[in-house]
């Protein structure tokens, strides 16, 4: 179906929303070794197939295009794409995160990749003129929280130097359940300390308690957090200090963390009273967009279509927005109401 009101995404990452093609290309002119001989069998490989075991196996997908993505031209390239491609699917806002401390294999800093990555949204933008994005950096649980501390700590210090210059947030993203979420609380201490906004990755592979630990840190808003259903004490939490859950409906099949689209509890949570959003996580990777997550959500969720009205009410009301820019989309939103 064609969904014709103005859409939002606000969780999508930008090394899992390469195009193939240009994966392809830049690997080629890299020197990168690709898992194919042809631009067709890559296609088949780099589109993530619904078996991944977990969500580590699928973290495991994003090592190609990283490698790809070390200099600022490739990091351009690849953000100003996505963007255009987000403009043509009808978006009218998305907020794109990545993770700078990833891009410094070949000599660049973090400012640098957020730079790039900034440069390539602006032209992105400039050439599609009908969406507006906000960059989100994202800290890194990689394992114990001590590997990469300095490296997180540095993103939250980039986060602040770049906010309001496009970059509007920073996230903690990365494995689930190494180590206790909570473990992370420096990240979260710097955000508040430099008056961050931030969202995190939590109630996912590992359960509620994940979910906990974010809210005990302070955000608003909850990377994926479907597992918050698992917990009443949790929901009502959520509920009453208006949280807002950033649900990745085939991401969570495709890493297993939900049985399938009917068991998800999505829309469970929505007639709750919960703040829910339906967002695509990766786009290439899971070969997915916005209007194929809504056919799941009125197929196989049992979501009606005044629902995707009112999550996208949700998401414009949670993004990392300016206020005054919010109203205007609501309005136009609300006419869409059937």
């Amino acid at each position: 179906m064609k969904y014709d009101f103005p859409k939002l995404d606000l969780h999508l990452h930008l090394d899992g929303s390469m195009l193939p093609e240009s994966a392809w290309e830049m690997a080629k002119e890299r020197g990168v070794k690709m898992p194919a001989d042809n631009l067709e069998d890559f296609k088949k490989f780099i589109i993530v197939t619904a078996d991944c075991r977990d969500v580590n196996e699928y973290l495991e997908k994003f090592e190609l295009p990283l490698q790809i993505m070390q200099d600022k031209e490739a990091i351009i390239r690849t953000a100003r794409e996505l963007v255009i491609m987000l403009a043509s699917q009808g978006l009218v806002y998305a907020e794109i995160r990545f993770a700078p401390q990833l891009h410094m294999r070949k000599g660049l800093t973090q400012d640098d990749a957020i730079e790039a990555v900034l440069e390539g949204v602006k032209q992105g933008m400039e050439e599609a003129k009908t969406i507006d994005i906000g960059v989100i950096c994202c800290a890194m649980s990689v394992g114990l929280e001590t590997v990469n501390k300095e490296e997180n700590l540095e993103t939250i210090r980039a986060t602040k130097r770049y906010l309001g210059k496009g970059v509007v947030a920073a996230d903690l993203a990365g494995a689930e359940g190494i180590v206790p979420l909570r473990n992370f609380g420096y990240v979260f201490d710097l955000a508040r300390e430099l008056n961050v906004p931030f969202t995190c990755h939590a109630g996912d592979s590992d359960g509620p308690q994940t979910a906990w630990d974010a809210l005990a840190f302070g955000t608003k808003r909850i990377g994926h957090g479907h597992r918050v259903y698992d917990d009443k004490e949790l929901i009502k939490k959520c509920i009453e200090d208006n949280v807002t859950l950033e649900i990745c409906p085939t991401s969570n099949i495709q890493c297993q963390s939900q049985p399938s689209y009917a068991e998800h509890p999505a829309k469970k949570l929505l007639d709750m009273g919960v703040r829910v959003t339906i967002n695509t996580d990766n786009m290439v990777l899971s070969d997915i967009n916005l209007d194929k997550e809504y056919d799941h959500c009125l197929n196989d969720m049992g979501f009606e279509y005044n629902d995707l009205i009112k999550m996208n009410i949700n998401s414009v009301e949670a993004a990392f927005m300016p206020e005054e820019k919010k109203q205007p989309i609501i309005n136009k939103l609300k006419t869409y109401y059937k």
